[in-house]
């Protein structure tokens, strides 16, 4: 028989988007009453100024950023900007990054993974071509849960550097998690971390980094500033972070340990806890996520943007992942209001599907 479960279903797919806080939703909500265009000269438009600048500088408390804001509609944004105005003349990407640094540097030169690990000697030869380079890397890849830039110092942002090139580090998946590496540049999403759909930000050491283009944020993003998501990105990121969750690291890592009785989990370098990839012994992905789904469970197969395709995984590919067992690899993803009793009802569920 399968679990009992209780308001189904139990979601585990926060990589894709995460429920939204209740001190988010009632900061958006306040700023939807106050709303004024921020770009207005009246009254209220200063009124809805100052609550955006207020908003921006929170954001940048709370990452611990010293350098500038650039309110985006989200990371997509935040990534055509970081990568399509920085003044560079070369793209570097690692093979794992999201559809969305594809999309945006659809020329970029591919960096190459080793170990789970950006190849240091692959980068090496490339900063060696003529032409400044910006670097894309992120830093938790977001259908493994690999980290690949630790909080602080980033080997991989001096070795950019000493290059004379630009690193940008896409925090999707860790920002509001765990502190930020040291990067020139920073990719934020607030609906990955609590806060609402349609916000995010691309936060740049300095302006001189970048082409401006349009007559909004300094003059470096074009369109109407979404005040309301600006107050909600602020309260999600000061309402909590990995620490205060539901759930415990050692829970965390506890239930992907339990996985592996059942399955095969991908760990191709550091992982963190909150995102897992685990390969079923038999069933394809499709076949389990209908299974799970089915049972009351909310899973992927890769990223959002691309599991709905049915080529192999470029992620897992880029990793060395071998295509048979990525063909059976599903993604599971814990939340800030993900609770031990979740873990433990869709453990049992993934034992006896996969029995």
């Amino acid at each position: 028989m399968a679990p009992e479960i209780e308001n189904a279903p139990i979601y585990l797919d926060h990589a894709a988007t995460t429920p939204i806080m209740s001190e988010a939703r009632d900061a958006w909500l306040e700023g939807a009453r106050i709303w004024a265009n921020p770009s207005s000269p009246h009254k209220a438009g200063r009124a809805a100024r100052a609550g955006l600048e207020d908003a921006r500088e929170r954001v940048k408390r709370v990452l611990g950023w010293e350098g500038e804001l650039i309110f985006t509609s989200g990371a997509s944004e935040a990534l055509a900007i970081g990568l399509g105005r920085a003044k560079a003349e070369r793209r570097l990407v690692s093979a794992v990054e999201h559809d969305a640094v594809f999309r945006a540097a659809p020329d970029a030169e591919v960096l190459s993974m080793r170990e789970g690990e950006v190849d240091a000697g692959a980068l090496a030869a490339a900063l060696a071509g003529a032409g400044r380079p910006v670097v894309a890397v992120q830093s938790i890849n977001s259908e493994t849960g690999t980290v690949l830039l630790p909080a602080g110092r980033t080997p991989l942002a001096e070795q950019v550097r000493a290059a004379g090139g630009l690193f940008l580090a896409d925090c999707s998946q860790s920002a509001g998690k765990m502190a930020l590496p040291d990067a020139d540049m920073v990719v934020v999403s607030a609906h990955k971390l609590g806060g609402p759909v349609g916000i995010g930000a691309l936060l740049v050491k300095d302006f001189a980094m970048l082409e401006p283009n349009g007559g909004q944020e300094r003059g470096y993003r074009a369109g109407t500033e979404n005040l309301p998501g600006a107050l909600g990105f602020a309260a999600a990121l000061e309402a909590r972070g990995l620490e205060d969750w539901e759930t415990t690291s050692e829970q965390r890592f506890d239930f992907r340990n339990r996985l592996s009785a059942h399955g095969e989990i991908l760990q191709p370098g550091m992982p963190c806890s909150h995102i897992f990839a685990v390969a079923a012994p038999r069933l394809a992905a499709t076949a389990t996520l209908i299974r799970m789904d089915a049972m009351g469970f909310a899973i992927s197969a890769g990223s959002a943007c691309s599991s709905g395709t049915l080529k192999q995984s470029r992620v897992l590919q880029g990793f060395g992942v071998d295509e048979d067992l990525a063909r059976r690899t599903v993604r599971i993803s814990i939340g800030w209001n993900t609770t031990p009793a979740e873990l433990d009802a869709f453990a049992e569920a993934w034992a006896q599907v996969n029995a």
